[in-house]
This record gives C-alpha cells, sequence and structure tokens, in this order.
C-alpha cells in the first residue's frame, strides 16, 4: 500500500514504526464507513480535533462522514447546565431540562446514516441519538471529551442508561472511565503539528499580528488561550497577572472565541472586561474561531503561556503551547496533569499565589524556561501529535472490526 501524501509530512516528526503501523492498520480497515457526530463545527477542542482527524482518516482509505446535530439555544443552555453538572458544579437539573434533551436529539435521529460501520458520538450533547440505533448493524461508539469524575448523581442517572447503550466508550485518561459501555478505552486527544495554528510561523507574520492585535511586542507576555469559560478562571488569571505586575514589567492576553454551543460565554467575556477594567496592558481578545494565526502568534510569542483552569478533561491549548517550546503553568487538573509534569515539562501550581510565584520565577529565569520548554516539546511530540493519535484511533476501529466480524 502506498502511503497517502499526508503521512509523508509527518515523517521528520514520529517514528518510522509509528508510520508504518498507520499504513498497515489503514489497509486492513480499507473501505469502512464511520460516522462523527457533534454538537458544533467551530470552538472548542472536539471541532478543532475533527477538524483535522477527518480528512486524515479518509486520506488512508476509511469513508468518513462529520454530522453536526441541530440545536437551539432551549436546547444549548441546557446542554451547557450539564456540562457543569459534568464537572460537579452545584447546578440546578429539572424535569424540563431532561424533556428539552430528548425532544432535540430525538428530532436529530434523521441524522443518523443507519448504513455505517461505525456511529461515534462525541460528548454529552448527542448523546441521546444512541435511542435511534435499533435496526443500525453498525457499532456505536461514544467519546467523552470531558472529566465526568465528579458528575452530580441526578445527571449520572439520566445519563447512564444511554452509554450503557453503547458497544464501547472512550475516555482521555484511566480515571475518567466510568465502567458502562461493552468495551472500554483510553485515548487522550492529539493536535496538528503542521496546521495553520501549529506550523512555525516567520517574523513577519509575527510583527504583523501583534500589530493588528494591538500588544507591544517588547513587553513580556503573560498568554491564556481558552473558551470564556468560569471553568476556565480567567478572572482568577487576571489576578495572578496583577500579582506579577508588581515586580515584573509584562502583559496579559486572554484570547479566546466563542462556540455555537456555549451561549454561557457572552456572560463570562463581560465579567473579564469588567474585572480588567481600563488597564492597558489587559488585552481581552474575542477571537474568531477561525483565527489560528492569530492563537499560533500570541502563543509563539508569549513569555510564559498559563492554564489556570479548574476542571479540564484535557486542555489542548496547553498541548499547542508546549508544541511551541513554550514554558507553561498549570492547575494541573484532568489532562494538564499528563502534559505539564512539574519541574520537568512545566510547573504545576494550586493556588493563584502559586501560579504568580511560577510565572516570576520563569520571567527571571529565561534558561530554566527554555529547559522546560524544550522537554514540553518533546512530550507532545512523543504522545500528543497527529500521527500517534490517527495510531490509536485505527487500532481502536481494528479492535472494534474483528470484533463485529466475529
Amino acid at each position: 500500500m502506498m502511503a497517502p501524501m499526508f503521512l509523508e509530512k509527518y515523517e521528520e516528526l514520529v517514528e518510522t514504526e509509528v508510520i508504518e503501523e498507520i499504513k498497515t492498520l489503514a489497509g486492513e480497515l480499507k473501505g469502512v464507513s464511520l460516522q462523527h457526530i457533534n454538537s458544533t463545527a467551530v470552538g472548542g477542542g472536539v471541532a478543532e480535533i475533527l477538524k483535522t482527524l477527518v480528512p486524515l482518516m479518509e486520506e488512508v482509505g476509511l469513508n468518513v462522514q462529520w454530522t453536526v446535530m441541530e440545536g437551539d439555544e432551549e436546547f444549548f443552555q441546557v446542554t451547557k447546565t450539564f456540562h457543569n453538572a459534568f464537572h460537579g458544579q452545584p447546578v440546578n437539573i429539572t424535569q424540563e431540562m431532561f424533556e428539552i434533551y430528548r425532544e432535540v436529539n430525538r428530532r436529530n435521529f434523521r441524522l443518523i446514516d443507519p448504513d455505517v460501520d461505525f456511529v461515534i458520538i462525541h460528548d454529552q450533547q448527542p448523546l441521546g441519538l444512541v435511542q435511534a440505533r435499533e435496526g443500525n448493524q453498525g457499532r456505536w461508539i461514544w467519546y467523552c471529551h470531558i472529566d465526568p469524575t465528579g458528575v452530580l448523581e441526578k445527571l449520572w442517572n439520566f445519563m447512564r442508561p444511554l452509554a450503557a447503550r453503547f458497544d464501547a466508550a472512550i475516555y482521555h485518561l484511566p480515571e475518567y472511565v466510568k465502567g458502562v459501555a461493552r468495551r472500554e478505552y483510553v485515548m487522550p486527544p492529539a493536535i496538528d503539528p503542521l496546521s495553520e495554528k501549529n506550523r512555525p510561523v516567520t517574523e513577519e507574520e509575527k510583527k504583523a499580528v501583534l500589530k493588528k492585535l494591538g500588544i507591544d511586542e517588547d513587553k513580556p507576555i503573560i498568554l491564556q488561550v481558552s473558551r470564556f469559560d468560569r471553568l476556565k478562571d480567567p478572572v482568577g488569571v487576571i489576578e495572578v497577572y496583577r500579582l506579577v505586575k508588581r515586580n515584573y514589567s509584562c502583559q496579559l492576553v486572554l484570547a479566546g472565541g466563542e462556540a455555537s454551543d456555549d451561549p454561557e460565554g457572552i456572560q463570562v467575556l463581560r465579567e473579564v472586561l469588567k474585572t480588567a477594567g481600563d488597564d492597558p496592558d489587559i488585552h481581552v481578545l474575542a477571537l474568531d474561531p477561525k483565527s489560528d494565526l492569530e492563537i499560533n502568534v500570541l502563543q509563539q510569542s508569549a513569555a510564559v503561556v498559563v492554564q489556570k483552569s479548574v476542571r479540564e478533561g484535557f486542555g489542548l491549548t496547553a498541548t499547542e503551547a508546549l508544541w511551541k517550546g513554550r514554558p507553561v503553568v498549570t492547575t494541573g487538573v484532568g489532562g494538564l496533569g499528563r502534559q505539564v509534569i512539574h519541574g520537568k515539562t512545566g510547573l504545576v501550581t494550586t493556588t493563584t499565589e502559586d501560579m504568580a510565584s511560577a510565572v516570576e520565577r520563569l520571567l527571571a529565569d529565561r534558561a530554566y524556561a527554555a529547559i522546560l520548554g524544550a522537554a514540553g516539546k518533546e512530550h507532545v511530540r512523543s504522545n500528543f501529535i497527529l500521527p500517534v493519535y490517527l495510531r490509536s484511533w485505527l487500532r481502536l476501529l481494528r479492535d472494534l472490526h474483528r470484533q463485529g466480524e466475529g
């Protein structure tokens, strides 16, 4: 089997064995069909993953569809509440919410292709589609991209019977496994190192983008890239910056965007802007979801990248920063703790004061910051880039496909 062109582009980034195994697995799965279903085409980690994963799966010979479920603002208000409940937030869940959820999922039954070999449901928004699987000969997979360990009991009692109808479930970390599907896998996500968001940028591109965004390229940048979501604690990042500012000349950039399935984002953005006040060194950037070059430049220009998440499924923005060799400081929750290994690939903190001290340490010792950045890049190269992720997918699909043939 000839190697698809995209594989050749990654040969310098991964071991030869990875590429060879991808080709072998692709040969076994050639012609297998699958349908990815999620809740938004832009914004958020799942859409980011599917944007690159789907065409690469097609290139190795799979027949792939990517379908976005349809929902109104009321539905996404409900699923945002469910999202917060998955993360253990004390929210009020009502029977009316369950009815809205069921009804919108019922209206989306028509989107399911009954003839595919695999239906892959991403996260909790389209989980209810599994109620339409009767008569569908394909295997159903639920990919849980969030941390479900603290899910509220009332919500899980509603979701668990749905999850139990899947042939397989995938989680980012071993501790996330819920023990409900027939087979369960652990598969962390990945970034595409050659995409517009992660490729090397020129000095001219850096200067042009920073000028457009109104950012002083000569003043050290503390950066957090994330949706405007309370679980990312952007207000807390401003507090970190203000502590650092007492001792170091610096500026803060909070860069994020909106997603159609997250109606709470506007409210959080307003809170952030109010907290930032009129400080000219705080840049709150509500970017278009397609602003890949802008995010790339910001990450490559940052003196320190932080991720102050309260809860985190995996944290691909940290993966992106590590790939660019930036020193990263995180809270270490969820998948962040698998990426940022304290004192080796970055610094892990627990409080606002700890994070400020860690940032100051990296601003003061640029040689140490560079050592951490280089180690972080290598850690991502070995574990969290697209060819490694594609290989994991192909292994999983082969396992389930063989089981189906049996």
